[in-house]
């Protein structure tokens, strides 16, 4: 049994900005996975941070919590204009993964948000949990840990789903939900179907494929990945995902790719390819820092 101190040291890791990007990212995973009130609140404060990926990254862990004592900050947090597109988007999907349905009218209220990865990922949020409305429930448990913004489609033909996937015609949920049947279907039509998918319009829509593909750890998507995470242009969040699911993947080629954007511009980019790194060495079995955390956080098939 943890006692409170414990709780307390792991924190105080988790909020100092001074310790390395790395042992502030175990701390969130332990908090994680401990749970409570006492993980909760050291989480919600690591907020003030200046790291838009560590902030969004605790905003992720909130949701997959499903613990309804998240909620306040995670309000706090979707309503606050000051904080980046991809924190805010990420408070946003984390309400709809509690799924509880006392947010149901803040989520439509910000589903007009002027922010379009906002207000899309709580259009998302809100139809998830009309969802669980209707269906009584949490969809049945997949080969996946990870609680996802949308059930997986029942349509299990990957060139049916890709077509659903790629139509952008369709409404954004049911995209999502063809996203995530391809990935539980696995292999490498399912993973190239995906890849497709990094070319779409939407931005958010992207960075759900990149967080997919990593997930799926299929090599068949490397080039499309690379070539994501090799765009300036791209949207910060969707490189971001690009680059985490390239050291996912490991392979050689994803090295590559990750080395050269190392010290990106972009600060989410170079975080997040130090992040990824670290996953290609865990991975290729060099090191064990936090890739097993990551493992956890991004939900690897169970």
């Amino acid at each position: 049994m943890v006692t409170e101190q414990e709780v307390d040291a792991i924190g105080q890791t988790l909020v100092d900005p001074k310790q390395p990007l790395q042992a502030r990212f175990r701390a969130l995973f332990t908090l994680r996975g401990l749970g409570g009130p006492g993980a909760i609140a050291w989480i919600s404060q690591a907020f003030s941070d200046d790291s838009a990926l560590l902030k969004h990254e605790l905003a992720y862990c909130l949701g997959q919590m499903q613990d309804a004592r998240a909620i306040p900050v995670l309000v706090d947090v979707l309503q606050d204009t000051r904080q980046e597109p991809m924190v805010r988007h990420e408070a946003g999907e984390a309400l709809g993964a509690i799924g509880d349905p006392e947010v149901l009218e803040l989520l439509k209220q910000y589903s007009s948000d002027p922010v379009i990865e906002v207000a899309e990922t709580c259009q998302l949020a809100v139809r998830r949990l009309e969802w669980l409305q209707q269906h009584g429930g949490e969809p049945t448990a997949g080969p996946y840990l990870s609680v996802d913004p949308a059930p997986p489609a029942e349509e299990r033909d990957v060139g049916r789903l890709r077509e659903a996937l790629l139509d952008e015609s369709r409404p954004l949920f049911e995209r999502y939900r063809a996203m995530f049947a391809l990935r539980n279907a696995g292999g490498e039509e399912a993973a190239l179907a995906l890849a497709e998918g990094l070319h779409c319009g939407s931005a958010l829509f992207r960075h759900e494929v990149g967080y997919v593909l990593g997930q799926l750890q299929h090599e068949a998507a490397v080039p499309q990945l690379a070539a994501g995470l090799a765009r300036c242009a791209e949207n910060p969040m969707v490189r971001h995902e690009c680059a985490e699911a390239l050291g996912a993947i490991a392979r050689p080629a994803c090295l590559a790719a990750l080395q050269a954007h190392a010290d990106d511009p972009e600060r989410v980019v170079r975080e997040s390819c130090e992040v990824a790194l670290d996953m290609y060495e865990h991975e290729t079995g060099r090191a064990f820092q936090y890739a097993d955390g990551l493992e956890q956080l991004h939900g690897a098939p169970s």
